[in-house]
């Protein structure tokens, strides 16, 4: 009986040996990247010119704005200021004034924010999908297994961030 159990624990012994063996061999060849998205989205050339080209669109715009809601704080600053001198009539009526202009900016900048929103995400999209295609390229060349984009935590070594950058900058 001794004899049976210890032929089983040398055998276990051999297996868990093998297992790791095989499992160290294993993991030596599976490379693994990771690739921080948020800085990409920052710091390559691409998404600065991404920016560059929001602003300048929306820039008009957002002086627009910013006229209309210097104009609407104006207006009721001077209406809190006449409104004791002011008729019941010139009272209701300024009020309606102050009441459609304020309608008309929370319109405009509803409008201006989703406008701007929208476009923002077709500008971010073009620039995913250029470091997707960089990715594929890196992880064809250095023979990655495996390159993720979101992970709690990653060994610096297996960031590859910076050439994911560096190739979507040198990309035309």
């Amino acid at each position: 009986m001794k004899r049976l159990s210890r032929s089983w624990w040398a055998r276990g012994a051999v297996i868990v040996a093998a297992a790791a063996s095989i499992g160290a061999a294993w993991a030596q060849e599976f490379k693994i990247g990771f690739v921080n998205t948020e800085r990409v989205l920052r710091d390559s050339n691409a998404a600065k010119a991404a920016q560059a080209r929001l602003e300048q669109e929306f820039s008009r715009r957002e002086r627009d704005l910013e006229a209309l809601g210097n104009q609407l704080r104006q207006a009721s600053e001077k209406f809190e200021k006449d409104a004791p001198t002011l008729s019941e009539s010139q009272r209701a009526a300024r009020q309606r004034q102050i009441a459609e202009l304020d309608r008309d900016f929370q319109r405009r900048r509803r409008e201006f924010q989703e406008d701007l929103a929208q476009r923002r995400n077709e500008e971010l999209q073009q620039v995913i999908e250029r470091a997707n295609r960089v990715i594929r390229q890196i992880a064809e060349a250095e023979k990655y297994d495996l390159i993720l984009q979101e992970a709690v935590y990653i060994a610096p070594r297996h960031d590859i961030t910076d050439k994911v950058i560096n190739g979507l900058n040198n990309a035309r």
